[in-house]
């Protein structure tokens, strides 16, 4: 009779584990992560009212006359700099302390000053302008704006590339000095 119950238990734990596993192989098959509850379409446009940065420091009213192309540039960026800054928090934890380069400096001052002046400027011309009825400064000021935007996420990328480079040529150096010292 024991050997019975024992028997019935390790096939009701085989079946629940090998289920499980095998929901878990179904979703990461289609490509869904299971306990997630929320769906974000990607194509929905983007609401100031939910919308949230992690990086930035941006004035919500200054979005309003934006694109939603724009919007949505800015938010590649905020995602990057993000992984900017993990990446920088990384080699906090791992008490490394970079030097910081000029590329560095002047991309952190486009975002943290040059970047909010901007909306703030484009945000002030285009509604006064919207009020006149002069669409060829709206348009310039649209035009440089995005010049803007589209620098400082050529500057993003070049960084974000350096430091995956970095990161890389560092574990090269790993590997050979491991294979140096192997007898």
């Amino acid at each position: 009779m024991s050997i019975l119950i024992g028997i019935g238990i390790v096939t009701t734990v085989t079946t629940f584990y090998l289920g499980r596993k095998g929901w878990l192989a179904f979703h990461k098959a289609v490509g869904i992560s299971p306990g997630v509850l929320t769906y974000q379409d990607y194509d929905v446009p983007l609401s100031l009212a939910t919308l949230s940065w992690q990086q930035l420091t941006l004035n919500k009213q200054h979005l309003k006359t934006l694109s939603e192309q724009q919007l949505r540039q800015l938010k590649r960026i905020d995602e990057k700099v993000s992984s900017y800054h993990a990446y920088q928090a990384a080699l906090h934890v791992q008490h490394k302390t970079p030097a910081i380069t000029e590329a560095q400096f002047v991309l952190n001052k486009m975002l943290q000053t040059r970047l909010p002046e901007m909306l703030a400027t484009h945000y002030q011309l285009t509604n006064i302008n919207a009020k006149n009825g002069n669409n060829d400064k709206r348009l310039e000021a649209n035009e440089l704006l995005q010049s803007v935007l589209d620098n400082i996420e050529q500057r993003l990328d070049k960084l974000l590339a350096q430091m995956d480079e970095e990161q890389l040529q560092e574990l090269r150096v790993m590997k050979h000095y491991i294979n140096s010292h192997d007898s």
